[in-house]
Formats: C-alpha cells, sequence, structure tokens
C-alpha cells in the first residue's frame, strides 16, 4: 500500500496540469484531510500509553533536598544561637511485585491496537469520503449538461411551434407549451449550477484546493461485480474482519483488563530501595558545632492494602459492568457489519441490474422521441407528445448517471464493510475513468 501511495502522491506532483483523476484527487485528500490528519494525531497520541505504563515498571530516582535557619534566643537574652541545616537525599525505587501495573501495561497495548485499527477507520472513511464527494462532482456535472442539452431540445421545438404558427399548421398552444417546458428548465438549471457549486465546495474542504476539470465515466464502461460472487463469503469475512469488529473485540480486551486493574488494589506491592543522604549542622554565627554525616541503606519495602472504605470492591463491581457492556458492544458490532455487508452486497448486485434496465430504458426513449418527432412532423402528433418524450430520455439519463454512481460507491462501502477497503480500490476505480477530450489532445 506505502509504495502505491507514494507513485501516487509523485504522479500528482509531477504532473499538475494533466485533467484530475480520481487518484490525484485521493492523493490531495490524504496530504491535506484535516479529520485524516487529527486520526494520525490521535493514533500517534494513544502510542504514547505504552511508555507511559511501562515506566511505573522501571527504576525511579528522586533526589529530596531541604534547607532551614534555626534562631535561638534564651529569655534571659544570655544565649544568641543561629543554626544553619541542609539536608538532601537519593532515593532509587525499583518495583518488584505490582499486579496492577502490570495489567495497565497490557491494557495500554490493548489501547495502541485500538488506536491503530481507528487510523485505519479513518484511512478507509476518507476513501469514501473522496470518493463519494468526487462522483457527486461528476452526479453534478451530468444533471447540468443533461438539462443543458434538454434546454436546446426543447428551444428546437419551440422554434417548431413558432414556425408552424406562422405558418397555420400549429395552435399557440404549442407555443405555450413549449415555453411552459423552458422556463421550467431554465429554473431547473439554475438550481443544478448551484448543486455544482456546493458538491465543489464539498470535495474543496477535503482536499484544500478547488477541483480542477475532472475524468469522468465513461458511459460505455461495465461496472465490475463484486469478487468474490457469494454473499456468503462477504459475511463471514465482515463478521472477523470488519474494522468496527476488531475494534470493539479490543474494546473488551481493554474492559477485562481495566478489572484486573481495579483488583490489584487488594494485591500486596513490593518494592527494592536503596537511598543516600547527608545532613550538616553548621552555625552561621560563631564556629562549626554540628556533624555531618552520609547515611546510605538499601532495602525491601512491603505494602499490603487492608481497608480502603469499599471503594476497590467498588471499582471492580463497576468494571464487571462496563466487560459486560463492551461485549453487548462487541455482538452489535457484529451483526452490524454483516447487516451492512448484506445491504451494500444487494446495492452492487441491484445497482447493476438496474444500469442495464436503464441502459435499455434510454435506448426505448431515444426511438420514442424520434418517433414522436416524426408524427408531430407528419401532423399525427401533437407538441406536448414530443415534449413528454424529450423529458422522459433525459429524466432516464439522470437516473442512469446516478445509478452508476451509487453503484461504484456500494462496492466501496461493501470493501468497508469487510475491513479489506484500500487505495489500491482507488487504482482500480481510476483506471474506469476517461480524462475529457479537450485535455487528452
Amino acid at each position: 500500500m506505502r509504495y502505491v501511495l507514494a507513485a501516487v502522491i509523485s504522479f500528482a506532483a509531477c504532473f499538475p496540469a494533466l485533467a484530475q483523476d480520481l487518484l490525484a484527487t485521493w492523493a490531495a485528500a490524504l496530504q491535506r484531510d484535516p479529520i485524516y490528519a487529527a486520526a494520525r494525531a490521535g493514533r500517534d497520541a494513544d502510542q504514547e500509553k505504552i511508555p507511559q505504563a511501562r515506566a511505573k515498571l522501571l527504576p525511579y530516582i528522586t533526589l529530596d533536598s531541604a534547607g532551614e535557619i534555626n534562631d535561638v534566643r534564651r529569655t534571659n537574652f544570655q544565649h544568641h544561637e543561629t543554626r544553619g541545616v541542609g539536608l538532601w537525599a537519593l532515593t532509587l525505587t525499583q518495583p518488584i511485585v505490582d499486579v496492577g501495573t502490570w495489567s495497565r501495561l497490557r491494557q495500554s497495548e490493548y489501547i495502541a491496537d485500538s488506536a491503530n485499527l481507528a487510523l485505519q477507520q479513518a484511512y478507509q472513511d476518507l476513501i469514501l469520503r473522496v470518493s463519494q464527494a468526487y462522483f457527486d462532482v461528476l452526479a453534478a456535472q451530468d444533471t447540468l449538461s443533461t438539462i443543458q442539452a434538454q434546454k436546446r431540445a426543447v428551444e428546437t421545438q419551440l422554434e417548431a411551434a413558432e414556425r408552424g404558427f406562422e405558418l397555420g399548421a400549429t395552435t399557440v398552444t404549442d407555443i405555450h407549451e413549449a415555453r411552459s417546458r423552458l422556463d421550467l428548465l431554465n429554473a431547473s438549471e439554475i438550481e443544478a449550477q448551484n448543486a455544482l457549486q456546493i458538491s465543489e465546495d464539498q470535495l474543496a474542504k477535503i482536499t484544500g484546493e478547488r477541483p480542477a476539470e475532472l475524468a469522468g465515466l465513461d458511459p460505455e464502461t461495465s461496472l465490475p461485480p463484486p469478487a468474490p460472487a457469494r454473499l456468503d463469503d462477504w459475511t463471514a469475512q465482515s463478521a472477523q474482519a470488519s474494522l468496527d469488529v476488531a475494534r470493539a473485540r479490543l474494546d473488551t480486551l481493554i474492559a477485562e483488563k481495566q478489572i484486573d486493574i481495579a483488583k490489584g488494589g487488594h494485591y500486596p506491592t513490593l518494592s527494592l530501595y536503596a537511598q543516600t543522604g547527608s545532613a550538616s549542622d553548621r552555625g552561621i554565627n560563631g564556629q562549626r558545632n554540628g556533624p555531618r554525616s552520609i547515611d546510605s541503606a538499601v532495602g525491601l519495602q512491603l505494602s499490603i492494602p487492608l481497608f480502603s472504605g469499599g471503594e476497590i470492591s467498588s471499582q471492580v463491581r463497576e468494571q464487571t459492568s462496563r466487560l459486560q457492556q463492551a461485549r453487548y458492544i462487541y455482538e452489535s458490532a457484529k451483526r452490524q457489519a454483516v447487516q451492512s455487508t448484506q445491504q451494500y452486497f444487494s446495492g452492487v448486485i441491484s445497482g447493476l441490474s438496474r444500469i442495464e434496465a436503464l441502459r435499455a430504458a434510454e435506448k426505448s426513449s431515444l426511438a420514442s422521441l424520434e418517433a414522436n418527432r416524426t408524427g408531430y412532423e407528419l401532423g399525427v402528433r401533437v407538441n406536448i407528445d414530443v415534449l413528454n418524450a424529450q423529458q422522459q430520455l433525459y429524466e432516464t439519463r439522470r437516473a442512469l448517471s446516478r445509478a452508476r454512481y451509487e453503484t461504484l460507491m456500494n462496492s466501496l462501502r461493501l470493501k468497508a464493510a469487510s475491513g479489506i477497503l484500500s487505495d489500491e480500490d482507488i487504482v482500480a476505480i481510476n483506471s474506469l475513468l476517461k480524462v475529457p477530450t479537450q485535455l487528452s489532445q
């Protein structure tokens, strides 16, 4: 994956003048998306849990020092003494037996693993967000282009109605019908332009820059079916490898270790300590009259908790309930992964069938439009028949465009639900895109 990603970024940097395709958009998003950057920083922060927990098991050294001045006066004012005292102690402590701390170290490893999975989830989420935003722009462009093509067709029909009215072959109703349809298309065009602007803004929010002209999906391209083709294979994969399931599984392990940590409050701890220190006692006003010594000691310190007011027992009961909660969430995550896999697998299969049906409908609608135009010229069809046939054709084309993009997105969501979505899928989809003709020459 790292090699593919490095190649993508290098390609995007070396050829900035080419049409922007999905790979280039993905490379820009990976470098600039703040949501993914925040997830990466969060992962790095959680990795520090391990050295922090390990530090509690390693030797630690403390240095304590103190200094004081004692001013001694007798009540008969015949004795006055000022004495300075300096103390210091250097102590090394090495924990030997501490069950709770060892449990916390193991728990920190689970937390770090969960953070890695969270980053993988953010990575897959970025793939889905970039792809969705990219296809939303293409869909908005297709909608606008279709409306503009329909406008041109209606304008042609309006001109034909006006010529027919001047020749007495049609009525003024034909003109009003065509003009009414054209006014509606003008309003739809404004709405489509606004939708395109919004979709481009959404993509720019992820990549940090306005999109250039995007490579589009070739209308003649056949979309690939799911591989493997059996739903049972996908559901078995998602129940085990879904990132949501994997994180929920780690959450149960973290909860189990939290119980061990709470129980550790009942257990004794044993530490080795070594200490050395010195004290000086020197009169400030007068001769040195105090001892100066360096004392050293080595020993074992045993600490046995006897009673904490019931706090530790309460913490154990609390964490036991947390573990039950985590297990229920884990089971829910497995069921949700299976349900999502079934949904997206069905979405891909039905989407492919719908695309074929809409392609057939497009051909039929085009044939119907030609027949109605011919009938209108021969006087056996009225103007509204032609307008309705035009509307049906262009609505079918818009539906076909949306179906193709939604099917591609469902294929990506299917892999994400199964935990196997990667940038290689971006590469595969990008191969289906076609550079605009004016840029490919």
